[in-house]
């Protein structure tokens, strides 16, 4: 259920290459993470092909976890100074115009109107919802307007930055990226008695440009009664078209995240990530 600025093709074939490297300032005597970078096929996203690869001696375990997202444990012994991961995969997506049908839902709607500490309201959230009540429309209706809000609180930065902030440091500091929208928008439609929750994906976009200076890209969806879940992004002020692809879904980031876990070691690491969306060569001869 797009809005005006919605643009985009019905069917498109994306290929997807996901670079990430760790470097360590210090041996790691052990490092164990999760890896929620393998995308799952429903209505209007079709997986072709997709693998993850480590360019070190480690041990990868796929399951599900309890959002029905596909994951991967990743295990690696000491000592380690550095990790690369690479995704690579081919999905064919169509345009549902953000509705999402056929994907795996093991949690009832009701769990993603819980709270979070990055998504608890504050009073600039309440601020966000004025004239937006039960008598301002149908629910549809109302999560465009807000996702126009959101959208035009501040300018989205390109890249994440490194922090992962509450709504209300965001809004105090009304900047932020992509995460840090969906997060708002995910606060104030739970603050409306919308159950809501945050994505993590890619979204290909149109500009040669851009090459692997690309990342993940994150949305919301939220559950919109007569509809289900619609996805709503506030970074492009549109619903997800065919240029999208979902990965994984959670209460907010942390549940969400592409990759997160634990290492045994000291030091810091160093963190670098190279992302390339684009059509397949058959999308092109189409």
């Amino acid at each position: 259920m797009p809005s005006g600025n919605s643009s985009g093709s019905d069917e498109m074939r994306l290929l997807i290459h996901h670079q990430t490297e760790y470097r360590f300032t210090q041996p790691q005597a052990r490092v164990v993470q999760l890896l929620r970078m393998t995308p799952s096929s429903h209505i209007g996203q079709n997986i072709v092909n997709w693998r993850i690869d480590v360019d070190c001696d480690a041990r990868l375990k796929r399951s599900t976890d309890g959002f029905g997202n596909i994951i991967s444990m990743l295990y690696l012994a000491g000592p380690v100074e550095r990790i690369g991961l690479r995704v690579t995969g081919e999905v064919l997506t169509e345009d549902r115009a953000g509705a999402v049908f056929g994907a795996l839902e093991p949690l009832p709607s009701i769990v993603y109107s819980r709270s979070t500490d990055l998504t608890a309201p504050c009073e600039q959230i309440l601020e966000l919802l004025h004239d937006l009540g039960t008598d301002a429309g149908d629910g549809l209706s109302r999560m465009h307007a807000l996702n126009t809000r959101v959208y035009r609180l501040f300018t989205c930065k390109t890249h994440r930055s490194a922090e992962v902030r509450p709504v209300r440091d965001v809004l105090a500091a009304r900047a932020g990226c992509n995460m840090d929208l969906a997060h708002v928008l995910i606060s104030a439609a739970r603050a409306l008695g919308f159950a809501a929750r945050f994505v993590t994906g890619y979204i290909y976009r149109d500009d040669p440009g851009l090459g692997h200076r690309q990342a993940p890209h994150f949305w919301a969806e939220v559950e919109v009664p007569g509809f289900g879940w619609i996805g709503f992004d506030p970074a492009n002020d549109m619903c997800p078209d065919g240029r999208y692809i979902r990965v994984a879904k959670g209460l907010d980031f942390r549940d969400a995240a592409p990759i997160s876990g634990a290492r045994l070691g000291g030091g810091h690491e160093v963190l670098n990530i190279g992302v390339d969306v684009s059509l397949s060569q058959n999308q092109h001869q189409s």
